[in-house]
């Protein structure tokens, strides 16, 4: 008797692995971009490999990654950053070193997709827009959307320095390929704050992305600056707005995977499936950011790329934002925005 439950408990044990089923916890930002994952990274995973995937929100929090990290407590696999964050928490040390030799070497993606301890998601681009419904000819530059005699109406805008700096020196006539240059300078930096004060009375500041369609769907501004992925997502619930690429910044969102976590090798498949061209195109016909694969862009059709910021039409006068630059500047050139606000 005794023998006989030696051998089952230890048959019952060496079946455990088998039933127990990998999981991995996905950190990303909620919303559609959520919604995208989940149907071209997140299913296809649990279904090609049998780990499943359980995806947690968050906003961005950088200091739960530190305390976890810290507390040698982490929980979370891999996570959705923004760039600033990427930059800084390798830096600190928050997060794994990326293996490019799983993910088919660095040559497959977009340079600047390419970091230390992150590997870019999707592009996301910060353009201007229109309601069509209401206004038949949109801006074409920068100059058109400060010129309010030619386009009467209010200017929805982000409460900020970034973004707005570079804007206003364009529509001054400044190339996209000068814009850091000039800001750079005590100089440029007053030129830019000159121009935005030419178009200050007709500012409506929004500060949360889903504000500029609510604006342009009710009629609150003429045209605003907007994140293009919240436009596309407004068209696809029956709204006609209309984006202007030119001399839109774009930027990109990283997965890193935190120091420490509990399934490193699991979260670098992981990452490794979601990186590929196949995934990435099947993201972005999803949600209109664009994949950073240089190879998914071939697998997607005219009416998604005529969406996407990295699509070759719409990257062609468009700005990538500069970190450094907003590392190095950011802290002197938002305070001096925020008094320029309130005057």
């Amino acid at each position: 008797m005794h023998m006989k439950s030696l051998v089952l408990a230890l048959s019952t044990l060496l079946a455990l692995p088998a039933l127990a089923q990998q999981q991995l916890t996905v950190v990303n930002f909620g919303g559609a971009n959520a919604n995208a994952q989940k149907k071209a990274y997140y299913e296809p995973f649990e279904k090609a490999t049998g780990t499943k995937v359980m995806a947690v929100e968050y906003n961005g929090e950088q200091a739960k990654i530190k305390a976890m990290v810290e507390t040698k407590k982490v929980t979370w696999d891999v996570v959705e950053v923004e760039s600033p964050d990427a930059a800084r928490g390798c830096d600190e040390g928050l997060f794994e070193k990326m293996d490019y030799a799983r993910l088919g070497g660095k040559e497959a993606f977009l340079p600047a997709a390419v970091t230390e301890c992150g590997v870019g998601v999707f592009v996301w681009s910060t353009v201007m827009a229109w309601n069509a419904d209401k206004l038949k000819e949109g801006p074409r530059t920068w100059a058109d959307f400060w010129d309010v005699k030619k386009i009467p109406g209010k200017r929805g805008m982000r409460k900020g320095a970034r973004y707005n700096l570079e804007f206003a020196l364009m529509a001054d006539g400044v190339k996209p390929a000068d814009v850091y240059k000039v800001l750079a300078t005590k100089d440029g930096a007053e030129r830019a704050f000159k121009k935005l004060s030419e178009l200050k009375p007709h500012i409506q500041w929004w500060e949360a992305g889903a504000q500029p369609p609510q604006f342009l769907v009710a009629g609150d501004v003429a045209v605003s600056t907007v994140f293009n992925g919240r436009i596309d997502a407004a068209n696809r619930e029956g709204k006609n707005l209309k984006i202007g690429w030119t001399g839109g910044i774009y930027d990109l969102d990283y997965w890193v995977i935190p120091k420490g976590a509990p399934n490193k090798e699991a979260s670098m498949k992981f990452i490794a499936f979601a990186s590929t061209a196949d995934a990435q195109a099947e993201y972005a016909k999803h949600i209109a950011y664009g994949p950073t694969n240089n190879k998914a862009l071939a697998k997607l059709d005219a009416a998604v790329l005529a969406n996407l910021p990295t699509s070759p039409a719409n990257a062609q006068q468009a700005l990538q934002l500069d970190l450094k630059f907003w590392a190095d500047q950011g802290e002197d050139l938002e305070k001096r925005f925020a008094a320029w606000s309130t005057r």
